[in-house]
């Protein structure tokens, strides 16, 4: 439980942003893996590569996180912005994020190669016996910088008028720009927090595990279905539910094989989707 906690909090920051881009654009970014390890792969490229002069983790994943902000920028301004003037339809522009995400991938993996390599600093630790639970000081310090994330992300949301804009072009996109906020604006801001929050995702699972060019890649099922289960373009429904998916595929493997640990929480997912077909924290539809 404690290892799915670990895991459910670098999932739920990891997909805040999936779940804001969805919620403000209607985008389904099947790339997001790829900015989760674009994080991973700057804090090492900083701190452990022997390429430049080394600085430490703490500071290389600060500007692992600003420069994941930047990449998110780059991503909304070149390349999704243009496409929307041109009334690009939902279909063709989940195509360009498939295509982006193969590129990206397949970029990583000529400059990072396919060796996963750990962060130097954190390779060796004892851990540390909180009771029942054994857990290495690296993984409490992952917990907690994931707790603080999610709550600064909440309030944001709910105590800042960028945050009450990303919320209410998440309600409803047409009814927002009537009301005068500046819809542009408030993409260009999620697109932003949302890349900074997954290549922060990204740093916090690469001193956890190790870092590897396909590690987001390995975790955007994942974060499919926390989204999924917390409710489709919902901050907090993404929060909820990445916490609820990590437990639920760490917890099984005291009884099954770590091979199956995908197929558990997707199992979970579908139980859930059949009871609450919004969501846990989504809101109910009428269709037709």
């Amino acid at each position: 439980m404690a290892d799915g906690l670990r895991l459910g909090l670098v999932l739920a920051v990891a997909s805040v942003g999936l779940s804001l881009i969805f919620g403000v654009t209607g985008l389904t970014n099947f790339a997001h893996g790829e900015l989760v390890t674009f994080g991973a792969l700057v804090a090492y490229f900083l701190s452990a590569s022997g390429v430049v002069p080394e600085i430490p983790l703490v500071a290389a994943g600060i500007l692992a996180v600003v420069a994941g902000a930047g990449f998110g920028w780059a991503h909304e301004t070149i390349l999704f912005r243009p496409l929307r003037r041109r009334k690009s339809g939902n279909v063709s522009l989940i195509v360009v994020t498939i295509g982006l995400g193969l590129f990206l991938r397949n970029a990583y993996l000529i400059l990072f190669g396919g060796r996963p390599r750990p962060f130097d600093e954190f390779t060796i630790q004892t851990a540390v016996d909180l009771g029942p639970v054994s857990l290495r000081p690296k993984d409490l310090v992952v917990m907690a910088v994931g707790a603080c994330a999610l709550l600064g992300v909440g309030l944001m949301l709910q105590r800042t008028r960028l945050g009450r804009g990303m919320r209410a072009v998440a309600d409803s996109r047409d009814l927002a720009a009537a009301s005068g906020i500046d819809v542009d604006r408030v993409i260009l801001a999620v697109w932003v927090g949302g890349a900074a929050l997954a290549a922060l995702g990204g740093v916090l699972q690469g001193v956890s595990e190790t870092v590897e060019t396909d590690m987001g890649f390995g975790l955007l099922l994942l974060m499919f279905a926390s989204v999924i289960l917390g409710g489709l373009g919902t901050a907090y429904g993404a929060m909820v539910g990445g916490v609820l998916i990590g437990l639920a595929s760490q917890v099984s493997t005291y009884w099954l094989s770590p091979k199956y640990r995908i197929g558990v929480a997707l199992a979970v997912l579908i139980g859930a989707i059949l009871v609450r077909p919004q969501g846990i924290l989504g809101r109910r539809e009428r269709v037709g």
